[in-house]
């Protein structure tokens, strides 16, 4: 009997955390459309994707590929610039800026459970994430390849649902740094090192063990694990290495020779999401105000 009744508080807390959470996620969309950064996101994006789109798409004549399809490319291309960049800068003062300014001591107040408080955050971030990259990617691909076939849509469908993932992946790893720090500037600083890693440095230092191993081939797992374990790596080889538009990248070449599958790809990319969120609560669960 004791058991039960101890069970049925943490049974009612499990369903109350739910909406508590949506509801949080809810705040987060409306102080992202207060500081106007669904609308500065969603313009940008647009309008590089539209210059993509229009400058890219006119190779497709020699390279017997659909204009959609050139654009897919460009704009996965883009994603890994540009989606990992907004997504840090879009949760890396989720916690540390809100505890600067003192909303954090504020909302603590309530009653809710502080692991609520970091999905609701990633949640509405995502939402803020993905609006812009659908509406802004939409754009580009309605201006040059509404009334082309259902494939060329299917795989910038792909794309599209990829870059959201990918940027799911660094929100997470901006939460993290967030709960990790206690000023704003100590976040943003570790934001923008975690992008130089991951977008630049991690591939340079890739690129250097491939030319130091003197031509000899690395074993196919060691290069599946290093790929793995940066997840740009991991969202190139799930949409510049896909069958629709890997013939116009260098990288499909390596994503027919990979233990990596698209839906392997998917995992690493979730797991990458899962792993720091979780750290992130845990860490906040525990961090003193």
């Amino acid at each position: 009997m004791t058991v039960m009744t101890d069970a049925i508080p943490h049974a009612a807390r499990r369903e109350r955390a739910m909406p508590t959470i949506i509801t949080l996620a809810a705040k987060e969309i409306r102080e992202g459309i207060r500081n106007r950064w669904v609308l500065a996101t969603t313009l940008l994006l647009a309008a590089l994707a539209l210059t993509l789109a229009l400058l890219g798409s006119a190779p497709t004549g020699t390279v017997g590929a659909s204009r959609l399809d050139v654009v897919t490319v460009s704009l996965a291309s883009l994603t890994i610039f540009l989606v990992p960049l907004i997504a840090l800068l879009l949760s890396h003062d989720a916690i540390a800026g809100e505890a600067e300014r003192g909303t954090l001591l504020l909302l603590l107040t309530y009653p809710i459970r502080r692991s609520a408080v970091i999905f609701g955050k990633f949640l509405g971030q995502l939402a803020i994430l993905a609006l812009a990259t659908v509406v802004g990617y939409g754009t580009a691909a309605l201006a040059v390849g509404w009334n082309l076939g259902a494939a060329a849509w299917g795989a910038f469908a792909a794309m599209v649902g990829a870059s959201i993932l990918l940027g799911a992946v660094f929100l997470a790893l901006g939460l993290l740094a967030s709960t990790l720090v206690r000023q704003r500037s100590t976040a943003g600083g570790i934001a923008i090192g975690l992008w130089l890693l991951f977008v630049l440095i991690y591939d340079m230092a890739f690129l250097g063990l491939l030319v130091a191993s003197g031509g000899h081939a690395l074993p196919p797992l060691l290069i599946d694990t290093l790929l793995a374990l940066n997840p740009t790596d991991a969202y190139r080889l799930l949409t510049l290495g896909a069958a629709g538009t890997g013939g116009l990248t260098g990288i499909g070449a390596l994503a027919r020779h990979t233990a990596l599958t698209p839906p392997l790809l998917v995992a690493v990319l979730l797991a990458w999401t899962a792993a720091p969120l979780a750290l992130a609560a845990f860490v906040f669960a525990r961090r003193e105000l």
